[in-house]
C-alpha cells in the first residue's frame, strides 16, 4: 500500500518505465520505501533481494502482485545469488546490511561477512553485468569515527570507533578500488540517522526515534544513554529516498567512486528530540538517563554542501515534520 503522504514530488525527470531496478534489502526501512517511490512512478521493472532477516515481509506484500515486481530472498553472502539478482537490471540500490553499533560490538564476525564479504559481492556481480548503468550504496556516517571536526566534510575522517564503523570504511575502499581497477564508478550515501514510515521499534537493535515513538505512544518513559546531550543529524526517510533516485538517475556522469553526505545539515541533541516528539505526541514525560554505550560518536552534524553539487541533493523534509509523517505512518 503506497503511503498518500509521501513523495508526492518526484526527484526524477525521466520516463522510469523504460528501466528496471534492483533494490538489495529492499524488504528492509530504507529499501522498502526506495521500492515505493520507484513503483508509484511506474519504475519498469523492480526486483527485492532480502534474506528477510533484517527485512520484513509486510514492508513490501502490498507490492508483490504488481506485474513489475519481483522479491527474491536470497543472502548477498552467496555471489551465484548476486550475479542472478544483478541479470538484466540498469540500476541498483544496495541497501543490503547489517546495522547498528551495539549489533557488531556484540558479533563482529556476521556484521563482517554481510557487510564486506557481501557488499564485495554486489560489486564483483554488478561490474561484470553489462546491463548495469549505475551502482549506488549504503555509507555510513559512522565512518567519520573520532575525527573531531563539524560539521562533517567526505574528505575528513578519523579512525572508526565500532566493527561496523570499520565495515562502512571498507566498502568505500573497495568501491575506490573498483572504481580504479575496474573502470566501475559507484556512489555511496553516507546516511545520517535515517528515520521514518516502516522503521521498526521491535528490531532488538533499534534506532532512537522508533523508540522514542514506540514510548510517546505507550505513554512510557523512554530511556536515553548519556545526558542526552549526544546529538545527531537526524534524516527523514524521504529524504534519503530522494538522494538514492537522484544519484541513480542524475544525468551527470561520474568518472571516478564518489562518497557524499545524506543528511539535513541540522543538529538535535536526543534531548531536544524527545521535546519534539512530546509536543507532536501531547505528552508530558521525562526520560530514564543511563551510561552512554561503547562506541557511540557524542556529535553529528553533516556538510550536504557535495551531496547538492554532485547530484542536486537537497532535503525537503526537516525533523519536526518528519516526526508528524513518521507517527501518521
Amino acid at each position: 500500500m503506497l503511503n498518500l503522504n509521501l513523495y508526492n514530488n518526484p526527484f526524477h525527470t525521466r520516463d522510469l518505465s523504460e528501466y528496471k531496478f534492483l533494490i538489495t534489502g529492499g524488504a528492509g526501512f530504507i529499501g522498502s520505501n526506495i521500492v515505493e517511490y520507484l513503483l508509484k512512478y511506474n519504475a519498469g521493472y523492480v526486483r527485492v533481494l532480502d534474506n528477510l532477516s533484517n527485512g520484513y515481509w509486510e514492508n513490501i506484500k502490498s507490492f508483490s502482485k504488481q506485474p513489475n515486481f519481483e522479491f527474491v530472498e536470497g543472502d548477498i553472502r552467496d555471489i551465484e545469488t548476486c550475479k542472478m539478482a544483478v541479470n538484466g537490471m540498469n540500476f541498483i540500490s544496495h541497501q543490503a546490511a547489517l546495522g547498528s553499533v551495539p549489533r557488531s560490538i556484540k558479533d563482529p564476525i556476521l556484521t563482517n561477512s554481510v557487510n564486506i564479504s557481501g557488499f564485495l559481492n554486489m560489486l564483483v556481480a554488478a561490474k561484470e553485468e553489462k546491463s548495469v548503468i549505475k551502482m549506488v550504496y549504503a555509507a555510513s556516517s559512522s565512518t567519520y569515527g573520532d575525527h573531531p571536526a563539524l560539521p562533517k566534510k567526505e574528505h575528513l575522517i578519523g579512525k572508526p570507533l565500532s566493527p561496523y564503523a570499520i565495515t562502512k570504511y571498507v566498502n568505500e575502499l573497495y568501491a575506490d578500488v573498483f572504481s580504479k581497477v575496474y573502470n566501475f564508478h559507484t556512489i555511496g550515501l553516507r546516511y545520517f540517522n535515517v528515520f521514518g514510515p516502516k522503521q521498526s521499534p521491535d528490531n532488538p537493535y533499534a534506532a532512537v526515534i522508533p523508540l522514542f515513538l514506540k514510548a510517546a505512544l505507550s505513554g512510557v518513559a523512554p530511556t536515553i544513554n548519556g545526558d542526552g546531550e549526544t546529538s545527531r543529524d537526524f534524516t527523514f526517510v524521504e529524504n534519503a529516498v530522494q538522494a538514492n533516485i537522484r544519484a541513480m538517475l542524475d544525468d551527470k556522469s561520474i568518472n571516478s567512486s564518489e562518497v557524499i553526505n545524506i543528511a539535513c545539515g541540522d543538529q538535535t541533541s536526543l534531548n531536544q528530540l524527545w521535546q519534539i516528539i512530546s509536543s507532536v505526541s501531547g505528552i508530558d514525560i521525562t526520560p530514564k538517563y543511563l551510561p552512554e554505550r561503547t562506541g557511540d560518536i557524542k556529535h553529528s552534524l553533516a556538510d550536504i554542501n557535495k551531496a547538492f553539487e554532485l547530484i542536486g541533493y537537497e532535503p525537503t523534509v526537516m525533523i519536526q515534520r518528519g516526526i508528524e509523517l513518521t507517527i501518521k505512518g
